[in-house]
């Protein structure tokens, strides 16, 4: 089995009742590991751990990462951390740009500081595509960045930067994993901040129009769940010096248009409803701190990790149709 190394650990899972943090929580206990989750619940959900609440091997606890005798804590007697929690989107990072600070910065330096004080062994942390800012080279490659756009993109490479020196200050072990356009199962599809595709699928359901943001020729490299729970176990697990404290794209490697996406959604849900075929999209204007086009290189992940993506994009937007037509049908 792989990441049996892993069985009988104790790993803290902050953000743990949110999209990501809640299918790690589920992946680390099939793999019989023992599971802290950490979450004050302002983007997560009591619903998405209620399946663990009554396990074993699952303890959690509703804190705040911007209280570091929370993070303490937490981190007490903990063999790892994924670090999850954070304030997502560019959008709220513009509108709030102080409470994401405290969040993604302070919080962060909070969690880095409780690892350290409690001997943690290994931290793993979300990083983000929009560290590469206005660069407009394809693909994107770790060492190459560009200037930010977004109050959040600065949040994000804070924290690479923290990461760096908490392993050069304090000997600390980081692996940073910059996540692109992460979809799935439990991706909540309401809110102001809904990300794109769980948005777009519940307007399809309800035959409204989905609003694409701009002429829909901006492209992503949308990537499934269970390439990112990939990613995350094998952060943990790497026994290689070489792949410790670095930063890696996590991603499919591959880019989708948002026309293309539109049309993909089209056809997996018609197959439930044949209206869905015939919903127009309409246009809308770009948003601000916006990049035109993103896709990884993943050649790093998988000299150094051994990543090989599970799910392309279409592989990965089905099992997600399937999930939210079972999850949000009428």
């Amino acid at each position: 089995m792989m990441f049996k190394n892993l069985k009988n650990k104790t790993v803290l899972v902050t953000g743990g009742a949110g999209f990501i943090g809640s299918n790690l929580c589920e992946a680390l206990l099939k793999l019989d590991v023992k599971v802290r989750c950490l979450d004050n619940l302002a983007t997560g959900f009591m619903h998405n751990i209620q399946p663990f609440l009554n396990h074993k091997n699952f303890q959690f606890i509703e804190a705040d990462i911007r209280n570091l005798e929370a993070c303490q804590k937490a981190c007490h007697q903990v063999d790892c951390v994924l670090h999850q929690a954070a304030l997502g989107s560019v959008p709220r990072s513009i509108k709030d740009p102080i409470t994401t600070n405290a969040v993604n910065v302070d919080g962060f330096l909070n969690m880095l500081i409780a690892s350290r004080d409690q001997q943690v062994k290994r931290f793993v942390y979300a990083a983000s595509s929009s560290t590469y800012g206005d660069s407009i080279k394809l693909p994107k490659k770790e060492d190459e960045i560009g200037a930010p756009l977004s109050p959040y993109a600065i949040t994000k490479y804070v924290n690479e930067l923290y990461a760096t020196i908490f392993k050069s200050s304090f000997n600390l072990d980081t692996i940073g994993l910059r996540y692109f356009n992460v979809f799935g199962r439990k991706q909540d599809p309401n809110g102001a901040y809904a990300a794109v595709i769980p948005k777009f699928v519940i307007q399809l359901m309800n035959h409204e129009a989905p609003v694409i943001n701009g002429d829909g020729s901006n492209s992503r490299d949308f990537t499934y769940i269970d390439n990112v729970i990939r990613m995350n176990l094998l952060a943990l697990t790497t026994k290689t010096e070489s792949a410790l404290n670095q930063i890696y794209n996590t991603a499919v490697g591959d880019r989708t248009t948002l026309v293309q996406l539109v049309h993909s959604l089209k056809k997996y849900l018609s197959k439930f409803d044949p209206a869905i075929a015939n919903v127009k999209e309409i246009h809308g204007p770009n948003r601000l701190g916006d990049i035109p086009h993103s896709q990884a290189s993943i050649d790093k992940a998988v000299k150094l990790l051994n990543y090989k993506p599970t799910h392309n994009f279409e592989s990965g937007l089905k099992n997600a149709v399937e999930w939210y037509w079972e999850q949000f049908k009428s």
